[in-house]
C-alpha cells in the first residue's frame, strides 16, 4: 500500500513505523524532506492513526517541538474509508499548501502567515534547508517517504474547510 514511500519500521510489530515525506512540489516545502512516525491503533482503520513530524516543521498547524498535527480529518473526522495513502498523497500535502492561521499550533507561524505572508514563506524554506534536507534523512530528493508522529490533539476547526470533501 505505501509502495510508493520509503518506510522504516520501528518495533518489532507493524504498528509503528517511519515514513519519509516529500514537500509539495510549487509550495515553500519543495525540497524539503521529513519524517513522519506513523502509529496504527489496534482499531485500525476505524480508528485514525496517529501521526506526527519527527523533524521540526515551520507551519501554523504543527506544533514545531512535538511535530504534533492539528488536522480535523485524522484527529475528529477520521472514516474507515480512508488510508494511509490519503494521508500521504492528499491530506499532508494539503495541510502544507493551506495552512489555516485561524487554529493553530504553532501561534508564531500563524501570526507571520496573516501579517506577512513572503516573510512566512522565507521561514518555511529556512527551515527546510536546516532541518529537512534529503541527506540528513538518509534519502535521496526523488524517494517519497516520512517518518513523523502523528497526534490526536483536538483542535476546533474542519479541515473539511481547509481540504474539501474527499472524493467518492
Amino acid at each position: 500500500m505505501m509502495s510508493d514511500y520509503k518506510v522504516e519500521m520501528t518495533n518489532d510489530g507493524m504498528h509503528e513505523f517511519l515514513v519519509d515525506f516529500h514537500g509539495p512540489k510549487e509550495s515553500p516545502y519543495q525540497g524539503g524532506v521529513w519524517r513522519i512516525r506513523v502509529e496504527l491503533p489496534d482499531g485500525y482503520p476505524y480508528h485514525s492513526p496517529s501521526i506526527g513530524f519527527v523533524n521540526k516543521m515551520y507551519h501554523p498547524n504543527v506544533d514545531e517541538m512535538s511535530g504534533s498535527i492539528c488536522l480535523d480529518v485524522i484527529n475528529q473526522t477520521w472514516s474507515p474509508m480512508y488510508d494511509l495513502v490519503n494521508v500521504f498523497e492528499v491530506f499532508l500535502p494539503q495541510l502544507l499548501l493551506y495552512p489555516n492561521p485561524l487554529d493553530p499550533l504553532n501561534g508564531e507561524a500563524a501570526a507571520l502567515l496573516m501579517r506577512d505572508e513572503p516573510a512566512y514563506e522565507q521561514k518555511v524554506k529556512e527551515y527546510c534547508l536546516k532541518y529537512a534536507k534529503p541527506e540528513d534523512i538518509g534519502a535521496s530528493p526523488e524517494e517519497k517517504s516520512s517518518d513523523e508522529e502523528l497526534s490526536e490533539n483536538e483542535c476546533d476547526s474542519s479541515d473539511e474547510q481547509m481540504l474539501g470533501k474527499p472524493d467518492p
